[in-house]
């Protein structure tokens, strides 16, 4: 028997541009393959170009590829559901936002803007076929600690990326979570006044 096939596209109720259609976040990695260099460059440009408050482009990115110690020390810091799936990704990207500058003045939208930075390098990542799972359950302190980086720049998210592994091969529970259809709040309760 073969490989479960995903068709994870979204049914949205308006029409949108078929990469957001197609997005998703998965938890099997192809944990046999590295990732395409040329691909994690051009996911890595798309955030460097996207829009920021006064372009001030408040973003950093460790990017740690697997078998490294980056890898390893990422992997680490990743809270134990994290690292039963995320340990098999390719790479591990640390999303690092500059919540204030080297003259301690502090930017209110450095989180804002990495959030549309991560938003550019998933949209570009899944294009150019490479997926990308973002998470929260992380030791942020960990992570500052382990890469030494100043108070004034915060871990937010790390992201996993790389080739759609073997669904089936993730544990019941996981691999049911992949099957799950995809669910969104209807659009009339995410908008609070449309008039």
């Amino acid at each position: 028997m073969g490989a479960t096939i995903l068709d994870r596209t979204a049914a949205t109720d308006h029409p949108v541009l078929d990469v957001l259609a197609d997005r998703w976040s998965p938890r099997a990695y192809a944990g046999t393959s590295a990732v395409d260099e040329a691909k994690l460059s051009s996911a890595l440009e798309a955030a460097r170009w996207s829009p920021s408050a006064y372009n001030g482009q408040p973003w950093r990115f460790i990017v740690a590829r697997r078998g490294s110690e980056a890898h390893a020390g990422v992997v680490s810091a990743l809270v134990e559901f994290n690292q039963l799936w995320a340990s098999h990704a390719p790479v591990l990207v640390v999303a690092v936002a500059e919540v204030e500058n080297a003259e301690g003045r502090a930017n209110s939208h450095a989180v804002y803007d990495l959030g549309q930075a991560v938003a550019h390098l998933s949209i570009q990542a899944h294009h150019d076929g490479l997926l990308v799972h973002q998470m929260s359950g992380f030791d942020a302190d960990a992570v500052r600690a382990r890469f030494g980086l100043e108070e004034r720049f915060a871990p937010t998210t790390v992201i996993a990326l790389g080739e759609l592994g073997d669904v089936d091969a993730l544990p019941e529970a996981l691999r049911e979570r992949e099957t799950a259809p995809r669910e969104r709040r209807p659009l009339a309760e995410t908008v609070i006044v449309n008039d």
